[in-house]
């Protein structure tokens, strides 16, 4: 009976060391790699640079044999309050350039994601609906983009939107303008290229999430009465609404914080919060306020995300209603 034992327990070895190793690469993963900078940033955010250039300087010193904690939380204070505008009794709270970069940033960042979905739904079903012999060409088209550099991507609508650009001569030699049309540098501009860039990032998951769908629940569906809408909005809709959510994730986190599109294409009006953390990171030489401000950007991402899932599982838990 020992023996048996023992060798049961060799035979499973191998299988536990490599479950553990499998569960094990993704997490070491995320610690050195999100975890591990995520803690860097922080504690930049409460360094005092007192006018130096060391962002990394002592968070604890000794002071006539005490020790004294250095730890400036006014870089995040500085966020939302502005003692210039409360000097001039404008209350100063809320109103600073950077809660309405932040506010911009979401705006921009929900509307992307608003347009990525509705181009990038219809596509993605008639990807599967499509034939499974020409599935693979359809991917490889959505996919083709990514062969190219993300900056001559964004380079290309600039020639394309500009006054010059192809998109204005086609307009003028067909007659329907007499003189060029003001298309870059501004808001729609700067959605058209951010709507253009992270549209295959939301195409792949609802593929992958429609193409296992049984369509034959619409055809029971249509045989049972329902309309074509009615039956795609009960019945699509529900079944592919993982996929809308990790569409909308991947679309809606990188677009809060992009920096590139907003300065080739955006207007100079257009303070978006990458390019509010880019300026106090290498114009103000500012690192502290530029780690505050990320710091703080995850966390307005992070804690949604977190209560999302959490509301989740509890509806998917046994006896959730």
């Amino acid at each position: 009976m020992i023996l048996s034992n023992w060798h049961r327990t060799v035979h499973a070895l191998p299988m536990r060391l490599g479950r553990k190793f499998v569960i094990g690469v993704p997490y070491v993963w995320l610690l050195v790699f999100f975890v591990l900078p995520f803690l860097i940033l922080v504690r930049i955010s409460v360094t005092d640079m007192a006018g130096g250039v060391d962002p990394f300087a002592p968070l604890i010193e000794t002071v006539n044999g005490s020790w004294q904690v250095l730890l400036r939380y006014s870089n995040y204070a500085s966020i939302f309050f502005d003692p210039a505008q409360a000097a001039e009794g404008g209350g100063g709270w809320g109103n600073t350039i950077y809660v309405q970069a932040y506010l911009t940033s979401l705006k921009y960042a929900l509307l992307t994601t608003l347009l990525c979905l509705l181009i990038g739904y219809p596509f993605a079903y008639f990807l599967a609906r499509a034939r499974a012999v020409l599935r693979p060409a359809l991917l490889m088209l959505v996919m083709l983009p990514f062969w190219t550099s993300f900056l001559l991507r964004v380079y290309a609508w600039k020639g394309i939107l500009a006054d010059q650009g192809v998109l204005n001569r086609l307009l003028m030699a067909v007659g329907l303008t007499d003189e060029p049309i003001t298309m870059l540098y501004n808001d729609v501009s700067m959605l058209v290229g951010m709507t253009y860039v992270y549209l295959p990032f939301m195409i792949l998951p609802l593929y992958a999430n429609l193409v296992k769908m049984d369509f034959r629940l619409l055809e029971a569906a249509h045989d049972l009465g329902a309309s074509a809408w009615k039956a795609f909005w009960l019945i699509t809709v529900p079944l592919s609404r993982s996929g809308i959510v990790a569409g909308s994730m991947l679309v809606f986190i990188p677009a809060v914080g992009e920096f590139v599109i907003p300065s080739l294409l955006g207007g100079a009006d257009t303070i978006m919060i990458g390019r509010v953390v880019w300026d106090e990171m290498f114009s103000s030489n500012n690192w502290p306020r530029a780690s505050a401000l990320s710091v703080l950007m995850i966390v307005l991402i992070l804690v949604p995300l977190a209560f999302y899932y959490r509301s989740s599982a509890k509806r998917g838990a046994p006896g959730a209603p």
